[in-house]
């Protein structure tokens, strides 16, 4: 049997970022939810926590898991169940992006904190800061990871 440890920390925000989840009690509502949710499709969700018009999610892949599928079923059903059970004013949708970043298991600790601390770091960070933030580290990181890509092939 195959063991893999794969961790990846998902932020994904509300349609427009329209601050629908602007109570901490029906974020956790909606938290609860997603995480019973993914539990029944065999994803296996270690945090999840977020604000008014976002949510981060820390996620343990699974053998033949994809971002892609784990994001359209989160997100879709977690939607689907907001407006049937008629939880908000209007229509709650999620945004299509998301950003999908992977974690070493030297900083799960670290981005497990990061996650749950939603509260106190938006009181200090909006979330447009925080995504330009997240954007900005990737870019650089892909950017890294390209330059040492190049540098191994130029050498050869």
């Amino acid at each position: 049997m195959p063991f893999t440890s794969v961790y990846i920390h998902f932020v994904w925000s509300t349609k427009n970022r329209k601050p629908f989840l602007n109570s901490p009690e029906f974020r956790q509502k909606v938290w609860d939810h997603i995480r019973e949710n993914a539990k029944q499709k065999e994803i296996f969700i270690d945090t999840i926590n977020g604000y008014q018009e976002h949510c981060h999610c820390l996620i343990s892949l699974g053998i033949g898991q994809t971002i892609s599928k784990i994001m359209q079923l989160i997100k879709g059903e977690s939607s689907f169940w907001i407006n049937k059970n008629h939880l908000c004013a209007g229509k709650f949708e999620w945004q299509d992006e998301y950003f999908a970043f992977s974690v070493s298991q030297s900083m799960v600790s670290r981005v497990r904190n990061y996650i749950r601390n939603q509260e106190g770091h938006h009181k200090k960070e909006e979330f447009n800061q925080e995504y330009d933030r997240l954007k900005e580290i990737n870019d650089a990181e892909n950017n890294l990871a390209k330059a040492n890509n190049l540098n191994i092939h130029s050498t050869s």
